[in-house]
């Protein structure tokens, strides 16, 4: 059973750094938490830190059924808080929050635990997550670069984000071909002042064809052309920010009454 092996259908590259994994849990902050979810914990080389932060409910979600028995006989102690479970179809908002997550995320899986906590952005109050490095650039662009994406500008307009350190392929195992990063994002103490749907909607179809300006992307929303009138129509969606997003959203709320 120590023999736990990765598994490339479940995108597991287990960190084997000690180093990075304590300074991984000493990124989360915690300050709000009721509850901390780790995503994917593997062998536990995170598990057994944060199963002493002083929080009152920790929750350890693992989709490989090798992991949950290694990690249930090699630590007792949070054996009943361990779910065998694919974190992407949990309903988090049953574990009392708010709540912090934390993992080492699978690759393969990354932009859809993002979407899953811009989902559930109501609950998280934060999240420390390794990343796929490409990933994490993507994360915390700026409007202006071409990393700029769907992603940025949803996760941007709840948390702040910030990337804290770059991994380089040794550090796990398997090997992988690429760098890791970690980042954190932290809830904004003010929500988005415009129709969170319609935002989404705006942001959606703005990068679904970010090489056209807006006035063509956005043609599905039937705009008045006296709006379209407005300059911001003839930039592509790298070009605005999120306060640029709100702006729009507002604009094209207003005229759709």
């Amino acid at each position: 059973m120590n023999l736990i092996k990765p598994k490339k259908k479940f995108g597991q590259n287990f960190l084997t750094d000690k180093n990075i994994a304590e300074k991984i849990v000493s990124y989360l902050a915690y300050k709000k938490a009721k509850t901390i979810i780790e995503v994917g914990p593997g062998k536990g080389i995170l598990s057994k830190m944060i199963m002493n932060l002083t929080v009152e409910n920790k929750k350890f979600v693992e989709i490989d059924l090798d992991c949950v028995e290694y990690l249930r006989k090699q630590y007792p102690k949070i054996k009943n808080d361990i779910i065998n479970e694919d974190f992407l179809k949990i309903d988090i908002t049953k574990f009392k929050n708010p709540l912090s997550i934390i993992g080492n995320f699978p690759y393969n899986i990354s932009s859809q635990i993002l979407f899953k906590i811009y989902e559930n952005k109501d609950v998280v109050d934060e999240m420390v997550g390794m990343f796929q490095y490409e990933v994490a650039e993507r994360i915390c662009s700026n409007f202006g670069s071409k990393k700029y994406g769907i992603l940025s500008v949803l996760i941007q307009a709840f948390f702040n984000v910030k990337l804290l350190k770059k991994i380089k392929p040794e550090s796990f195992n398997p090997i992988p071909k690429v760098y890791s990063a970690v980042i954190r994002i932290t809830k904004k103490t003010d929500n988005i002042t415009c129709d969170e749907n319609l935002f989404k909607k705006i942001v959606k179809l703005s990068f679904g064809q970010r090489r056209k300006t807006l006035w063509n992307s956005l043609k599905a929303l039937n705009i008045p052309q006296i709006k379209k009138e407005d300059t911001i129509f003839a930039k592509r969606p790298e070009q605005l920010s999120v306060a640029d997003f709100i702006y729009l959203t507002n604009l094209v709320s207003n005229e759709n009454i």
